[in-house]
């Protein structure tokens, strides 16, 4: 966020290329690699926990739960990397020319309307498993702590899909409400304070989903190390 302030936005530099990379608003910098390359590595960490659970011949719910787990995460990645629920949001508005009675009630973002649901009922999904699971009062804050960065991320999403017109657009009632802003974004970045505001609303939604995102990773590198037994590879080489 900080070098998306000063390098990016700030212009410490007029290189386009380098602006882009600082960007972390847009889905080709440096902030996309990490978020993609540390959900993998969460997805990955799931799976080690999996096949350690089921070695053990755990119960069957348990091992299904971790199961789940895993194969979310991982499709967490693949989405993060193609943009999936974005492209099929737009896919889905194209081919209905954005109409539909339902559609007509939601003003925001197509993908929220089709993927929010699932999304949703994964949230509560691990947060009923996890806390079972992760039965230490720290790691049971930290699990609220994740979830509620995610929450606070789709929610911040949601304001950015909005019309700036819209009555429900935050940043378009600031950027009224408050001239003063607009004085400062003018002379700092030489751009209105409703575009500042919501470049900035997307730069900070990012950061609160690599945090939710760490802060899960952090949690599951710890149950990996504090889980009973050991999990052992072998390779064996067929005549």
């Amino acid at each position: 966020v900080l070098l998306d302030y000063h390098v990016n936005y700030g212009r410490w530099t007029e290189i386009g290329a380098m602006r882009r990379m600082f960007n972390t608003a847009r889905e080709d910098g440096l902030a996309s690699w990490f978020m993609i390359t540390q959900t993998l590595l969460a997805g990955l960490t799931l799976w080690l926990i999996y096949l350690g659970v089921k070695n053990q011949s755990a119960p069957r719910w348990k091992v299904m739960g971790w199961l789940i787990l895993a194969a979310f995460f991982t499709y967490m990645a693949v989405d993060d990397a193609v943009h999936l629920h974005e492209r099929l949001g737009s896919t889905y508005k194209e081919m209905t020319d954005g109409s539909g009675f339902v559609q007509d009630l939601f003003p925001s973002y197509t993908w929220q309307l089709l993927f929010l649901p699932a999304f949703a009922a994964f949230g509560l999904f691990a947060f009923i498993f996890l806390w079972r699971e992760l039965d230490t009062k720290q790691s049971r804050v930290l699990l609220i702590t994740a979830l509620s960065c995610w929450v606070l991320a789709v929610g911040m999403d949601f304001v950015e899909g909005l019309d700036e017109d819209h009555r429900w657009n935050l940043y378009t009632v600031i950027s009224e409400r408050y001239e003063i802003i607009d004085e400062w974004t003018e002379a700092r970045f030489q751009r209105s304070a409703y575009r500042t505001l919501r470049h900035f609303s997307k730069s900070i939604e990012e950061f609160f989903e690599m945090l939710g995102m760490s802060i899960f990773w952090f949690l599951f590198l710890r149950h990996l190390a504090e889980a009973p037994g050991d999990l052992r590879v072998r390779f064996l080489r067929r005549e």
